[in-house]
């Protein structure tokens, strides 16, 4: 039986749609293996098997019955408000369910067979067969590229749990407000334009974003003035090699945030992000040899190669499992 949707308060005009379900079994998408990962900060389990987030400026509420995936969308405080969100382009604030499933199966990119992927892998890679069936359904999620590289300028030397309270702290400073459930405030994520203050970095340091707060106002800055968010938007059209290279001339972007921005969000299914975990195991578990003591620019290219060349063109959807 599913819950009935969160009571919302402070917020009269704001009401969920009815739940509507998605076919999905298990094996190809499991929540509380993807939604807690460390692809997105905007989730939480609001209550056993429900996940609450923001996404594409609403709130939802989605959990997985058997081979489903149900969910509910909350609606926006002033629904007759269409905004001009910066990024790609949104829809009004009023859709319909056809709309709301396109938006799901966008973003958990449910048209990609994740079971025959898996049987690939396994057949390439004896350990990844061995340590595959505990995690079943690890997906990759397809974000807005402003969302998914603000944040990821946030992760360097932090934790998932840090790294989400700086992004809500983030949110509910620049961003719009959206509604309100079990008293608890949403907001959408920050436009482009509202991180380009002149006193952004500041805020942002009284926020206690530290020395990320230069890196995120100086991109924000320079997205504004170089690529734009169409371009950045449009980078998921360009080869993979041209999109790891504008990302990393941005301020406080190397090859692990480029990487991670490009997976999660640019469409490079064959980006594979590496941190000193996934280099300590490339070096343990498969026995790359890359030499030196330290993960440098050319190891981290060999180790992202090796990877490449194992699990083919999704690389990075494997690497994430």
């Amino acid at each position: 039986a599913l819950p009935a949707p969160m009571k919302l308060r402070d917020a009269p005009s704001a009401c969920p749609s009815l739940w509507r379900c998605l076919p999905c079994p298990p094996a190809e998408l499991r929540l509380d293996l993807v939604l807690s990962s460390g692809q997105s900060f905007r989730w939480w389990e609001s209550s056993p098997g429900a996940w609450t987030g923001v996404l594409g400026g609403r709130v939802w509420t989605l959990r997985q019955d058997r081979d489903r995936l149900w969910y509910t969308v909350y609606g926006e405080e002033d629904q007759h408000k269409e905004e001009e969100r910066d990024g790609c382009p949104a829809k009004a604030a009023k859709l319909d369910g056809a709309e709301t499933d396109q938006i799901l199966r966008d973003y958990f990119q449910l048209d990609v067979g994740l079971s025959a992927l898996y049987r690939e892998w396994e057949a390439a890679d004896p350990l990844f067969h061995k340590v595959a069936k505990d995690f079943p359904g690890v997906r990759v999620l397809r974000q807005d590229p402003i969302e998914c590289l603000f944040s990821f300028i946030c992760t360097s030397n932090n934790h998932i749990s840090r790294i989400t309270a700086m992004i809500e702290r983030l949110c509910q400073a620049f961003g719009r407000r959206l509604c309100c459930i079990d008293a608890r405030p949403f907001h959408a994520f920050p436009s482009l334009s509202a991180l380009t203050g002149a006193d952004a970095e500041a805020r942002l340091r009284a926020l206690g974003f530290g020395y990320r707060a230069k890196f995120v106002s100086g991109s924000a800055r320079a997205i504004t003035e170089g690529l734009g968010a169409e371009g950045l938007c449009q980078l998921r059209a360009a080869p993979f090699s041209e999109a790891r290279k504008a990302l990393c001339a941005l301020p406080g972007v190397g090859a692990k945030v480029a990487d991670c921005v490009c997976l999660l969000s640019l469409d490079k299914a064959e980006a594979v992000p590496v941190d000193t975990h996934v280099w300590h195991i490339a070096r343990q578990r498969y026995g790359v040899a890359v030499g030196g003591k330290s993960l440098t620019p050319r190891a981290y290219q060999e180790i992202g190669d090796f990877f490449r060349g194992l699990w083919g063109p999704r690389a990075g959807w494997a690497q994430a499992v």
